[in-house]
């Protein structure tokens, strides 16, 4: 198993690099694919989404300067993308990016893929009415049980600020839950 800097050196290398990025999605698909799933809520728009993102990733791979951890990289990215994923979607349907992410939460219910009970819906629909920042990171404490110090690294904002905001985004999540 090569460590961060050996996959890095065979990722910029051309012998190496396809070989590389092999092990990478291998190594990375899983939480990637969660960590997009919970921004844009279906598994299919998740896969085309994971997609683009590793696309973007093998044709970016030599910008990374290595000021973060590879993984933070990769997971800015997959962020990025869900965004511009959700904005195009909103524009196509011609309606605000809230009202694309409460009609994909609304859309849970009859996703096949979809393996949560009444409460995890009910979860998902509190979730959905956070501003986007908010939801990011809840999703990337609640779901993924990221550091602090990792979110700050991908979203690119202090350690503080995530706390406050995962702290209020909790406050308002048991509002929604405990209202009638």
């Amino acid at each position: 198993m090569l460590n961060e800097e050996e996959l890095l050196q065979q990722l910029k290398s051309e012998i190496h690099k396809e070989q590389a990025f092999r092990a990478l999605i291998t190594l990375y698909k899983e939480r990637l694919y969660w960590h997009i799933r919970n921004i844009v809520k279906s598994h299919d728009d998740a896969d085309d989404v994971l997609q683009n993102t590793f696309i973007k990733i093998f044709k970016n791979i030599n910008n990374f300067k290595g000021d973060s951890k590879l993984y933070s990289w990769m997971y800015r990215i997959a962020t990025n993308e869900s965004i511009t994923f959700i904005n195009k979607n909103a524009k196509r349907l011609q309606i605000s990016t809230e009202q694309a992410q409460k009609l994909a939460v609304n859309n849970l219910a009859s996703d096949v893929y979809f393996e949560g009970n009444e409460i995890q819906l009910k979860l998902q629909q509190a979730i959905a009415t956070l501003p986007d920042k908010q939801q990011m990171v809840f999703n990337m404490k609640y779901f993924q049980d990221l550091k602090y110090k990792e979110m700050a690294d991908i979203l690119k904002t202090s350690e503080g600020a995530l706390k406050a905001s995962y702290h209020i985004a909790v406050k308002k999540i048991e509002t929604y839950l405990t209202q009638d």
